[in-house]
């Protein structure tokens, strides 16, 4: 079969849960399966690991080299048994890559299976289209999410935007951000012949927000890189990262977006709860990860707990050195009001760091019983666990042993391969 793959989010420079899972599908299909061929589509040519398929995803790669496409548009990249290339789709425009260029795509040149790991599926399809869905929590609280308009800036393009949007949506949807997602995931789950989505919490959800039969879905665990998020001995390596971004220990460690719904606000004013009540908790706090719908208040909190000193930023980091901040960390506390599954806890775990987390549904799933868990609705209650978990050695212990075998049930090969049979059922 030939198996086309939009790759256009898994070639972002800057990556976060969604990516990364398209990132490293990619990589790990390309390793697996010699039998289909396969034809990566992207917005913009390949860089990185996308453009050597051959090498570990223990080594590190360049996202500035690339190579460059010939006249029909397909860029060469080295793969495992050559079953490999991509396909640059050039669209004049700078939206509705999706909507515009890969649906020309498909409607002249259709794969034989058409995956889309990270995005919303084009309007024109193959019969066969695989989808995943990582979650649905803009149906749930849509207060934590920003509903500006999407594809368009200025005052006039997002009112012609809008119009159109109303019009092909026959005046159900406008252009706004939540609009788009729930638009996009409906469209998805009545066209796609299968979903994927990433937790049995998700599957859940999408059953009983959008009536969708549970025979259409199917559950895949994310995995996560487990050749480079280990236990690191080098003391003087760490310390050498952490100089890097002008990190001291100790520090509580925290990774994601910052914002609303990852409840970053909350965590600063924990933390400052927590070190008003225990004088003698060195720990500052690393905030890791850019700023979104939130931010803002973020920063207020910084500055009314008096926390400039306390609280680091370190904004974008390159991932080969996030493991050492896993493993130079006391703790890892992620307090998420909504996930679909909670790539970050895998990390943590196979770091060795102990997790102070969420008591909700998905990172129980995930979880299990290798976390101190937390209501995230309560500041009080997060500020008691990150003492917790610092005070308590025989809890931290316990922790970082479970947390150890825990992160055994993940990885990205695995994940791949469920993936791969999903695809091969299609045939």
């Amino acid at each position: 079969m030939i198996i086309g793959i939009d790759a256009s989010r898994a070639n972002r420079d800057r990556k976060s849960g969604t990516e990364y899972y398209s990132y490293y599908l990619i990589r790990n299909l390309a390793n697996i399966d010699s039998e289909n061929q396969y034809i990566l589509y992207t917005d913009k040519p390949l860089k990185g690991g996308l453009l050597d398929l051959t090498k570990s995803d223990s080594e590190n790669f360049s996202i500035t080299q690339e190579a460059e496409c010939d006249n029909n548009g397909y860029q060469k990249i080295k793969s495992p048994h050559n079953n490999f290339k991509a396909k640059v789709l050039r669209w004049p425009f700078r939206f509705f890559w999706t909507l515009g260029g890969l649906s020309l795509e498909m409607l002249f040149h259709k794969p034989d299976v058409l995956f889309v790991p990270a995005h919303t599926l084009p309007l024109i399809l193959p019969k066969k289209t695989i989808n995943t869905i990582h979650d649905v929590a803009f149906e749930r609280d849509k207060k934590v999410y920003v509903n500006d308009y999407i594809f368009s800036h200025g005052k006039k393009r997002k009112k012609i935007i809008n119009f159109f949007a109303k019009i092909y949506t026959f005046g159900k949807y406008g252009s706004g951000r939540l609009d788009y997602l729930s638009w996009s995931t409906r469209i998805a789950l009545k066209r796609a012949t299968k979903i994927i989505t990433i937790s049995n919490f998700s599957k859940d959800e999408i059953v009983d927000i959008y009536k969708t039969d549970p025979k259409k879905i199917k559950v895949i665990h994310n995995g996560f890189n487990d050749l480079l998020y280990k236990k690191i001995e080098n003391k003087e390596k760490i310390k050498s990262v952490l100089n890097k971004y002008e990190i001291n220990q100790p520090y509580f460690l925290y990774i994601g977006r910052l914002e609303k719904k990852k409840n970053t606000p909350a965590l600063v004013e924990a933390f400052a709860i927590a070190k008003e009540r225990h004088k003698d908790l060195k720990e500052k706090l690393v905030l890791l990860g850019y700023g979104s719908f939130g931010y803002d208040e973020v920063k207020y909190l910084i500055e009314e707990y008096n926390l400039v000193n306390d609280v680091i930023m370190p904004g974008w980091v390159d991932e080969e050195d996030v493991p050492f901040l896993y493993n130079g960390a006391s703790a890892f506390i992620f307090p998420t009001k909504h996930e679909g599954f909670g790539i970050p806890v895998i990390q943590a775990m196979g770091c060795g760091t102990p997790i102070a987390c969420s008591d909700i549904p998905v990172l129980r799933e995930v979880v299990q019983d290798v976390a101190l868990f937390f209501n995230p609705k309560n500041v009080c209650d997060i500020a008691i666990a990150m003492a917790e978990i610092i005070i308590n050695n025989d809890l931290r212990k316990s922790l970082v042993e479970k947390g150890n075998e825990r992160a055994k049930n993940f990885n990205w090969r695995k994940c791949a391969q469920e993936t791969l049979e999903v695809i091969n059922s299609l045939k």
